[in-house]
């Protein structure tokens, strides 16, 4: 069982340095810093230290749960440690790591009251003074990070580098919708993940346009579809009125925007490029059919 000194740690805060700002130990140089979310949404924080002879101190992220605080090395072996709460984030202060001869000394415990969620959107608003990871199950596909939508493709998660604060969202369960284009003798899906409803879509060739209504504000709306279908660089629209969006390229043949409409109405979306009017070898049968007339007509005079 973990044994917590907390006796010689208090009288220290009150005889040497003022409560606000104590700290105790050299900061414990972090080879890694995790959190780990899974798929019930329990949320575990790991930080991986190098041993050191030296009394050395480590932040945790806010809402650590103490009882759950392991302190060991590689093998399992469980290393002493304090418990100091007077810090921004509170610290863990490591006794014995010298002792520690099975390699790094690895920190771990849960987090709580940190994760939200609305209808299907989980909010996680997280920060850390140093460098840290966010990662996921594999059942989560894609995040929303600061409103700009990653796709994690065969990685798990993200990386902040030198820290700071950032907000996550994502789905616990994707709400999608596709709509289906028809041109010509060519079918393209155009797929829309949203919590809102969608209303009138349309696809608009002459405009080089899809368009739709959603009536909800503050929602995600991302929209992937077929560079073939609509290209960029790409223009979004509100009720006429521009608005930002993030892009994100799938692949070489299709890209992801997101938006977060602010009040009710129509998303347009512009593009610049469009599938063909008409089939792309039409011109040159027609132009070799003039190639073929105009000695004909030469020798046609009207009168």
């Amino acid at each position: 069982m973990n044994k917590i000194i907390i006796t010689s740690l208090m009288i220290l805060t009150l005889i040497a340095i003022p409560v606000a700002n104590a700290q105790f130990g050299t900061p414990a140089y972090q080879k890694s810093t995790q959190v780990i979310i899974d798929e019930s949404q329990n949320i575990q924080a790991m930080h991986v230290i190098e041993s050191s002879n030296k009394l050395i101190m480590v932040n945790m992220f806010e809402g650590a749960i103490q009882d759950s605080i392991t302190v060991t090395d590689e093998n399992g072996k469980e290393i002493e440690f304090g418990i100091n709460n007077n810090s921004d984030y509170g610290a863990i202060t490591i006794f014995s790591s010298s002792d520690n001869t099975s390699g790094d000394t690895i920190v771990k415990y849960n987090l709580k009251n940190i994760l939200r969620q609305s209808d299907n959107l989980l909010t996680l608003n997280i920060g850390y003074p140093k460098t840290f990871s966010i990662l996921f199950s594999e059942k989560i596909e894609f995040i929303y990070l600061n409103n700009n939508i990653i796709n994690f493709g065969d990685n798990r998660g993200v990386t902040i580098n030198s820290g700071g604060y950032v907000n996550v969202e994502y789905y616990s369960e994707i709400p999608k919708l596709t709509k289906e284009v028809n041109w010509e003798e060519d079918k393209f899906n155009v797929e829309i993940i949203t919590e809102s409803q969608i209303d009138e879509f349309n696809f608009d060739q002459i405009t080089k346009s899809i368009s739709f209504k959603v009536n909800e504000k503050n929602k995600f709306v991302t929209v992937n579809m077929e560079h073939k279908l609509l290209g960029g660089p790409y223009v979004v629209l509100l009720n006429d009125e521009k608005i930002q969006y993030s892009k994100y390229s799938n692949n070489e043949n299709s890209t992801s925007l997101t938006i977060k409409p602010e009040s009710l109405g129509q998303i347009t979306i512009i593009g610049t490029t469009v599938i063909p009017e008409f089939s792309m070898f039409l011109p040159l049968i027609m132009g070799f059919l003039i190639i073929l007339t105009v000695p004909f007509m030469k020798k046609i005079s009207l009168r």
